[in-house]
């Protein structure tokens, strides 16, 4: 259930809305519109704000797990279509996942998995506002969501990506029973990702750097297994990391499964489709990086229970207006202009550059500058401070 929203307060879903039906412009009717999932914290210096709680701490090591007071968010993000092998993820709702210890005052405790069904069904909402009630979504996420109460959830038309765990229970769906009795829900127990990675057959490379295997005959197209790259432990030496990057453990996959016409079950997308995608995911941690480290995401001090949210909301929201105004403007493999002649920028554009590029469009200049310098004796200085108000009056009026 949604808080009242005070007249003029920043309303968050309103504000997706609107930057929703921008995104319907660069995916076509016929198309998927490819979600991304994930949790995030946002430290706090004390447990009286709202939904904060004890969390595990990331930057602690891994031999030493601590906790520490944060508060856990939902980032749904729609991944830009592919070009030239890369993709972003664009925030489109960033929804409160505060846990029922933390006793959340203006919005009720959820589970990552409850907030992924309520962005999922907004999603769905909004395709079917904008005449596009059959098009179909496709989610990817991590382990996280490899749950049943996730998967029996699913809206129509939602197909779910999730990695999944190697020693994963399956089961068979249940054949035609005869007789009296309780009816089956499950079949006879299929083969773990575990047991299926140790037949030698089968496995063929990909173009985008991975193997895949399909499953074998009988086993029915249920998963899709796809090797990664994934960080060594701390106590592997030397040689064993390397081994470990040149052939990186297999990372299992699943899919919910569609069924044709001659009742066969495959997969819902193309192999390759699929294979891009989950390597695509890891744009949602890049997505936090950059919120976190470069654009403050929950440094504003607000201990009003609803704007505590609205605000990190509202960080969210902007971060995802310039990506989309960036993309817009350059595209994904074209970068804007660097003032350096040394180097010629990067073909994937950053954050920072992004903002040195609107800076430069606002401002005219790439630079930085503070308004609020002293004045010197230096007439060539006095000139670069009179241009930057000139700048910064040109700024306002465009506004």
């Amino acid at each position: 259930m949604v808080p009242a929203v005070q007249p003029g307060r920043f309303n968050a879903q309103q504000a997706s809305a609107v930057l929703f039906a921008q995104t319907l412009q660069h995916v076509a009717p016929d198309a998927v519109y490819v979600v991304g999932g994930d949790a995030t914290q946002t430290p706090r210096s004390s447990r009286t704000l709202e939904g904060a709680g004890w969390l595990r701490n990331p930057r602690t090591p891994p031999f030493m797990t601590g906790i520490h007071a944060a508060q856990r968010w939902f980032n749904g993000s729609w991944l830009l279509p592919a070009e030239q092998g890369h993709s972003r993820a664009l925030p489109l709702r960033w929804l409160p996942a505060f846990t029922a210890k933390s006793r959340p005052v203006a919005h009720p405790p959820a589970t990552e998995w409850e907030a992924a069904v309520q962005f999922l069904g907004w999603v769905r909402q909004e395709l079917t506002r904008h005449g596009r009630a059959h098009q179909r979504v496709l989610m990817v996420g991590d382990g996280h969501y490899d749950t049943l109460d996730l998967w029996q959830r699913l809206p129509e038309g939602v197909i779910l990506l999730a990695r999944s765990a190697r020693n994963r229970v399956l089961y068979h769906l249940p054949g035609v029973q005869s007789g009296r009795g309780r009816r089956r829900k499950y079949g006879a127990r299929a083969l773990s990702p575990q047991q299926l990675w140790q037949h030698r057959q089968g496995w063929r490379p990909h173009p985008h750097g991975a193997r895949h295997s399909a499953p074998p005959a009988g086993e029915g197209a249920r998963s899709v297994s796809a090797s990664g790259c994934t960080g060594a432990p701390a106590h592997a030496d030397r040689g064993a990391r390397q081994a470990q990057r040149a052939h990186p453990p297999p990372l299992p996959f699943l899919v919910n499964a569609v069924q044709d016409e001659n009742g066969a079950w495959g997969l819902p997308l193309p192999l390759a489709t699929l294979l891009f995608w989950a390597w695509q995911r890891w744009e949602l941690e890049v997505c936090h990086r950059e919120l976190k480290a470069n654009f403050g995401l929950g440094d504003k001090q607000c201990w009003n229970p609803i704007a505590a949210v609205a605000s990190v909301q509202w960080s969210a929201w902007v971060y995802a207006l310039l990506l989309l105004a960036g993309y817009r403007t350059w595209g994904l493999s074209t970068a804007p202009p660097v003032p350096t002649r040394w180097w010629r920028g990067a073909s994937r554009w950053s954050l920072n550059t992004l903002w040195r590029a609107f800076r430069a469009t606002v401002w005219g200049d790439h630079d930085f500058r503070p308004l609020c310098a002293l004045t010197t004796d230096d007439w060539g200085e006095k000139e670069a401070l009179l241009l930057a108000l000139r700048n910064a009056a040109f700024a306002s009026a465009r506004a």
